[in-house]
């Protein structure tokens, strides 16, 4: 669907805010203490000093525990202003080594943020109320934010109604072949009890197999959560019509190009593919 194609040219241009050196020195000079806690309080500031549980709601696929290492003991090191400036400043700095001019694709994944609703997608809420920044690669990336949060949103109320919590659709991922359990597990902090409580109970909705594959079953299922995924981000797809495939051929040689300077590695737990 033309949904996922739009996500898969636009999502790198997000996700190099997870890799590259830029932002971990940002957030390490803001006054956070190690990668995760400067990731957690990087992609939650504009929620403001959010604590761990409705932190945990919101990301959805990581343990409460490895959640509340981080919040709202973060708060303490720097404030959410601070780290939302100090974030985006980073990542513009960041995009400048592989982007020149991006007037034209920001112009219009801005015109796709406007299509956005935000009924029950607090991330991408939250995110669309940032102050556009001055910075053309930084409107760029914070356009590109908006959009990946939406659809992530999205993807969390697809799973919640389909049945799964964030460890189950995790699983579900790795049942699809899409990452394998050394990929993800110790990025999302959960423990090997829990991980195998999960698994089992998925088996025993007949969605695994006992080797942790999907069954038929659990195929039909992760269609139909992707497919729900790609219908509840179809409005933005909506609003650029015939554009969207302009904004595919902009954003995916610049993509591309995040991806092979290594601003993103891929393979990567984050599931960002290389367009």
């Amino acid at each position: 669907m033309t949904a996922r194609r739009l996500w898969a040219a636009v999502e790198p241009l997000h996700a190099v805010v997870y890799f590259a050196p830029e932002t971990a020195a940002a957030a390490k000079a803001t006054g956070l203490r190690g990668y995760w806690m400067g990731y957690f309080a990087g992609r939650l500031a504009p929620l403001g000093p959010i604590g761990p549980g409705p932190a945990t709601a919101v990301l959805f696929g990581f343990a409460p525990a490895m959640v509340a290492r981080a919040l709202p003991d973060a708060w303490s090191f720097a404030a959410p202003g601070a780290v939302l400036r100090d974030r985006i400043e980073a990542v513009a700095a960041a995009l400048r080594r592989v982007a020149v001019d991006v007037s034209e694709l920001s112009s219009l994944l801005w015109r796709a943020v406007d299509a956005c609703a935000f009924d029950g997608r607090p991330l991408a809420a939250a995110w669309a109320a940032v102050l556009m920044p001055e910075d053309p690669l930084a409107r760029l990336w914070l356009a590109a934010t908006i959009l990946r949060e939406h659809r992530g949103d999205g993807h969390v109320l697809a799973a919640v109604h389909a049945g799964l919590g964030g460890l189950e659709t995790t699983l579900t991922h790795v049942g699809d072949g899409v990452l394998t359990r050394a990929d993800i597990q110790p990025h999302r902090g959960w423990s090997d009890a829990e991980w195998d409580a999960a698994a089992g109970r998925l088996r025993d909705r007949g969605i695994l197999d006992a080797d942790g594959r999907l069954t038929g079953a659990g195929r039909e299922l992760r269609r139909r959560l992707e497919d729900d995924t790609d219908r509840l981000a179809a409005a933005p797809v909506a609003a650029l019509g015939p554009a969207v495939e302009r904004v595919l051929a902009l954003a995916v040689p610049l993509s591309r190009a995040v991806v092979d300077s290594g601003l993103v590695t891929v393979p990567n737990p984050v599931g960002v593919p290389r367009p």
